[in-house]
């Protein structure tokens, strides 16, 4: 679940070295690694929505004297550089972090920061893993385990009933699937939204978010690759997939559908509570997120299509230990229980994250999973099958960056700010000068 990347550097180095400080504080000043007696806290840094509340309070219970304490921050813009900053420093992290799909690269190439969680029992544990979700946990080389897999984000579509309604659209989630089947047709379903509503309420949520699925699908039907190659060379320009997608989305703006503010910002939150948006595509992780941020009010508002377009993948995390926590074992520990297959089936039905466990998927609890919040859509029905047949795109080290570039021409397209006709030739010069090549 995701900053303006180049303004204000200054601040954001003091701001970075203050929380550096205070982190330090606090993540692993406790003392060695526990006999089974010694009182420690073992701090998890994450992101967006993990649902681990309930697991951390059953682990604590399980383990009297260890005590968990957790530093979320909500956006993955916000986290990455933090994370980033702790772990050159070697000090300031948690004992576990969360690494997301788009970091992930960044942080292999750096496999001394990390426990080797073979170390600590987690070699015999390849089988509870899809088998991509446990390579992307290796280091460049095989010869670490880095981290242990979360979720994956096998791909859907949120939509609105009650406004769809309003509209005079099908808000059946099987009739609302047929009528999309791909992105042009979802288009044209917008723009009969957007005839019959009026436009205080935009058909899409950002241009963003369809921006990132569309890529992460268009990648994953071709060359499995986005901005670089698996050489970590910058290939946007001659990729189709990121011309396809960043074309797609500028139609969505060009056709009046899309809001044009970042996604989980202040402005998409408060979109999201006002009704001012009417779709949002849905991860599986995005579910956790609706439900967050539009609260109890929209409960039984929301409900989940199938995306247009096909399956598709767009998310996912692991966890994984720096070399700089004083409590290794305890972490190692701490990260087994967490992605155990128990424990992620506990985390989709506290957050929807999906499962990267194949038993975890198959099981019956994920499975005939109905959630409540979205009409009691069968969420385990419409994510776990895709699940177990989704194919990792490869995202680079500078990923992030570049990713941040490309999408803030796409608001400032949806804002009226910049020129459809010139904005993919900036999009691409400025994401070379995020990828350091331009």
């Amino acid at each position: 679940m995701r900053v303006i990347r180049h303004r204000g550097r200054f601040a954001l180095a003091v701001v970075l070295s203050a929380a550096l400080a205070a982190a330090t504080a606090c993540a692993g000043d406790d003392g060695k690694s526990s006999d089974g007696n010694e009182k420690i806290t073992l701090t998890v840094d994450d992101f967006g929505t993990f649902g681990y509340q309930d697991l951390y309070k059953q682990y604590e219970a399980q383990h009297p004297n260890i005590k968990i304490n957790e530093r979320n921050v909500p956006k993955l813009d916000d986290y990455t550089p933090r994370l980033q900053q702790w772990i050159a420093a070697g000090a300031g992290a948690g004992d576990v972090v969360a690494i997301e799909e788009g970091i992930m690269v960044k942080f292999k190439a750096q496999p001394d920061k990390f426990v080797d969680l073979k170390k600590y029992g987690a070699g015999s544990l390849q089988n509870n893993f899809i088998p991509w979700k446990w390579q992307g946990g290796m280091s460049p080389d095989g010869s670490k385990l880095i981290g242990l897999g979360t979720d994956v984000g096998s791909m859907a579509l949120c939509y609105r009933r009650d406004l769809f309604k309003k509209a005079g659209l099908p808000s059946d989630r099987d009739a609302v699937t047929k009528q999309w089947a791909t992105w042009d047709d979802f288009i044209n379903v917008g723009k009969k939204f957007t005839a019959a509503i009026g436009g205080g309420t935009k058909f899409i949520d950002s241009p963003e978010t369809y921006y990132n699925t569309i890529l992460m699908q268009e990648a994953g039907k071709g060359s499995n690759q986005t901005y670089f190659d698996q050489g970590n060379k910058f290939v946007m320009e001659s990729n189709p997939a990121v011309k396809a997608a960043f074309d797609e989305t500028v139609k969505m703006s060009q056709a009046g559908l899309a809001n044009g503010v970042q996604f989980l910002s202040d402005p998409w939150s408060q979109a999201l509570k006002k009704d001012a948006f009417a779709t949002a595509p849905c991860p599986a992780w995005m579910l956790g997120l609706i439900k967050q941020y539009g609260g109890d009010g929209q409960s039984g508002k929301w409900d989940v299509a199938g995306v247009p377009g096909g399956g598709g993948s767009w998310g996912g995390s692991w966890l994984a230990v720096p070399t700089q926590s004083k409590h290794p074992k305890e972490a190692a520990d701490l990260v087994k229980f967490l992605t155990s297959a128990q424990g992620q089936v506990a985390a989709f039905k506290a957050a929807n994250n999906l499962p990267s466990s194949p038993q975890a998927l198959n099981d019956s609890a994920v499975k005939a999973f109905d959630n409540p919040y979205f009409n009691n859509a069968p969420v385990g029905q419409i994510y776990a099958p895709a699940a177990m047949n989704l194919k990792p795109v490869y995202l680079g080290a500078d990923n992030q960056e570049v990713r941040q570039a490309v999408e803030a021409d796409l608001r400032a397209i949806a804002q009226g700010k910049l020129s459809p006709g010139s904005g993919w030739s900036k999009a691409v010069s400025d994401a070379k000068k995020a990828a350091g090549t331009g």
